[in-house]
């Protein structure tokens, strides 16, 4: 198996990226963006495996552990998210795109954006259990269950949110792995979340959490508190939200922050999108099951 190595990227806009990197240079390049409270590491097993025939790259998104952590809120928006990715596939696939682009949660808002306004950057897409925006947005204006199964999204928005979170070990980070798979997911939390990888959670936590809470509160969709808040205001025209690409969406349904609902409706806005719903998997998908998400990625980079 290829070794997982620490690298250090150097963006032309002033931000550098601490990244997991595996496989050979010059080989087709897959990106695997991560989410929130998560970082590089996670992919470790994936970059393994995909990295006996593809170069992989892992960043740790602006914010996130020894990655740069702008202060402002307002550095956290997407688009300046998806200017740190292009420059990252300019850099490592040069001339070329990228042969995949991986991302979960937080990564997977960012990739969405990305495939629709840089299409032409990358292959495929893969998303797992990261909501499309056109669903979100209708699912946090209609749906009373997913307003409250997103509220933790405005607690993490509070000004006080790092210093909370980081009480007491950590107290209120871990419930976010226990709490977020309903009754039904067949690996609980306490089957992977060893103590090797909380303190793996802990180095990177303890440089701070105020650039991983930025991005909530840059976010214009989080649950809203009244009736007149800008989020129900909100629409996206089609062509801005339309993914042409060929998309494999993997779905653990037994996350409780973002509930299977969330698919309903999405072929619209994926013409090219093949599912796998996974029905004993929680969000954590890719701590319970990397050999089922490995190898679905396997069978479509095959497919298409």
């Amino acid at each position: 198996m290829p070794t997982v190595e620490q690298q250090r990227i150097d963006l032309p806009h002033g931000i550098t990226l601490s990244c997991r990197v595996a496989g050979p240079v010059g080989a087709p390049v897959l990106v695997f963006l991560h989410g929130f409270p998560e970082a590089a590491f996670v992919w470790d097993e994936l970059l393994a495996h995909f990295g006996q025939r593809y170069r992989c790259i892992a960043p740790n998104l602006r914010g996130f552990a020894d990655s740069s952590a702008p202060d402002q809120v307002e550095a956290y928006r997407v688009k300046h998210l998806m200017a740190d990715l292009l420059a990252i596939i300019k850099i490592t696939s040069p001339g070329q795109p990228l042969a995949a682009l991986v991302a979960h949660d937080w990564g997977g808002a960012v990739a969405w954006s990305f495939a629709v306004q840089h299409a032409d950057a990358i292959q495929r897409l893969v998303i797992i259990n990261s909501p499309h925006p056109a669903t979100f947005l209708r699912e946090l204006q209609h749906s009373a269950a997913q307003q409250a199964s997103s509220s933790y999204m405005n607690f993490l928005c509070r000004p006080d949110a790092q210093k909370l979170l980081m009480e007491n070990d950590y107290a209120r980070l871990w419930p976010f792995f226990t709490n977020m798979a309903a009754t039904m997911a067949t690996q609980p939390a306490d089957s992977w979340l060893t103590e090797a990888v909380k303190d793996q959670y802990r180095t990177v936590w303890n440089q701070g959490l105020n650039g991983a809470l930025n991005y909530y509160r840059a976010s214009p969709l989080k649950p809203p508190l009244s009736p007149t808040d800008a989020v129900m205001q909100l629409t996206f025209t089609p062509e801005f939200v339309t993914v042409n690409l060929p998309t494999l969406v993997i779905w653990g349904e037994a996350d409780t922050a973002l509930p299977p609902a969330l698919l309903d409706g999405l072929e619209p806005f994926v013409p090219q999108m093949h599912l796998v719903r996974v029905s004993g998997a929680s969000h954590w998908i890719v701590h319970e099951q990397p050999s089922l998400v490995a190898a679905e990625i396997e069978q479509f980079l095959t497919r298409c």
